[in-house]
């Protein structure tokens, strides 16, 4: 059993730094190893300055942001992906506090406080982090564990409205501070990913697919098979991307997420709709040959839209399998290609780069076309959920400066990212 006060002496004598190099795939320089452990110094003094750096059972938390490399709007329609975890992440301190209250400190934020007798969904706590806390608790007891409260410091690293799904990290660093503290670490990362699926669906009232929060839980660069999405088939996908000679790029276009939900709802209404014409309910369900013969009637039914969204569905599905066998072949000049098709059907047919409740506000695709006249080799495509946020980009690293000044002197500096896929998803980094 440690306290704060041993849980920083271990930190800072540098007891931990195996764990946080594998969080945060570190290439083994001495400064980004000192960031690491900085940080993780830092959130746990912020749990002792504000709960007592004697609380017992003390860890260290972190769920990762994650980054959807192929698959864009197929989860929720039941189909493939491809996706990572990447080394932003939100880290917190927690431990037991023998009550029936779970309170969070998130730097930054109002702290919130979620009383665990009284987990029902409460209308107006829509879209709040109170809503995903409530959710993920209650659901944890839905499947038969006994709860018990906790307090939380967290920060965070991960970019608010860049696709990176802060939601998501959210959602798996709670249901990780739930696992260890309440089900003695039972729950395995799909299960988690699960539990904030059903908290941001049913709580948070965003009608999201599961691939978010597998892509945060899980870690490192996984395939996903939706099929089933109660038993989804997960594979890792062994590529060391840092030998590519690619960078993984996320530019934030400064564009807000916020009042987004209609748009995502729409996507996945309209691909819904156009199953219900077959007497389905996702996509996955109808084969390409009887959509393709029916488009006539779905123009009528359903209209153009949802027509070229479920072709949309189609075409990514496949290329989603295309990614990833191509990174299991070492074959990254297909990979490249594959991503390039994957950006134009979103564009074209999923069209899900700018909303048109705001149709003067379009930094998608503005960034895209600033991405393309900058790379001479490479790829780029809409990130996440689309609308506003972030464009993702594989970029040579000899071209890798002058890219993210171009960016940059579009965009703004500071918000050309530059990322990694982490090998390690939601967990425990520091607990007994």
């Amino acid at each position: 059993m440690s306290d704060c006060t041993q849980l920083l002496t271990a930190l800072k004598s540098g007891a931990h730094d195996k764990a946080l190099a594998a969080l945060y795939a570190l290439d083994g320089s001495a400064r980004s190893l000192d960031e690491a452990r900085a940080r993780a110094v830092g959130t746990v003094e912020a749990f002792a300055a504000r709960y007592g750096a004697d609380a017992p059972n003390a860890a260290l938390f972190s769920g990762p942001g994650r980054t959807e490399i192929g698959g864009n709007h197929t989860d929720h329609q039941h189909g493939r992906v491809l996706c990572g975890s990447v080394d932003l992440d939100m880290l917190a301190c927690a431990a037991p506090n023998g009550t029936r209250l779970v309170r969070i400190q998130s730097e930054g934020y109002p702290a919130l406080e979620i009383d665990l007798d009284d987990l029902a969904p409460k209308k107006g706590e829509e879209n709040t982090s109170a809503a995903l806390v409530r959710g993920v608790a209650a659901k944890i007891k839905e499947l038969g564990y006994e709860l018990s409260g906790f307090d939380a410091c967290a920060n965070s690293t991960v970019l608010s409205g860049s696709g990176l799904s802060s939601s998501a990290a959210y959602e798996v660093l709670v249901g990780n501070m739930f696992n260890h503290f309440c089900c003695d670490d039972k729950l395995d990362p799909v299960t988690i990913a699960k539990i904030g699926q059903y908290a941001e669906n049913v709580y948070f009232g965003k009608p999201c697919g599961l691939m978010d929060q597998m892509g945060s839980s899980v870690g490192g660069a996984v395939f996903i098979d939706f099929n089933d999405p109660n038993h989804p088939v997960v594979e890792k996908v062994d590529y060391d991307f840092s030998q590519s000679g690619y960078a993984l790029c996320i530019v934030d276009t400064g564009s807000s997420h916020g009042d987004l939900t209609d748009d995502y709802a729409d996507i996945t209404r309209e691909m819904g709709a156009v199953a219900a014409h077959f007497g389905k309910t996702v996509l996955r369900d109808v084969p390409l040959e009887q959509f393709r013969a029916a488009i006539p009637a779905l123009r009528q039914e359903c209209g153009d839209r949802a027509v070229l969204r479920a072709i949309h569905f189609y075409d990514d599905d496949r290329l989603a399998v295309r990614e990833a066998a191509a990174l299991k072949n070492g074959d990254f000049d297909l990979f490249l290609d594959t991503v390039n098709q994957s950006g134009l059907s979103s564009a074209l047919h999923l069209q899900n780069t700018w909303s048109t409740a705001d149709p003067r506000q379009q930094a998608i695709p503005l960034a895209l076309e600033e991405a393309k006249l900058l790379l001479d080799t490479g790829a780029c495509r809409v990130h996440g959920g689309g609308f506003a946020g972030t464009i993702q980009a594989f970029v040579p690293n000899d071209d890798l400066e002058q890219f993210k000044n171009g960016m940059e002197a579009v965009f703004g500096a500071g918000k050309c990212h530059i990322l990694h896929i982490r090998p390690v998803g939601g967990c425990v980094v520091v607990g007994e």
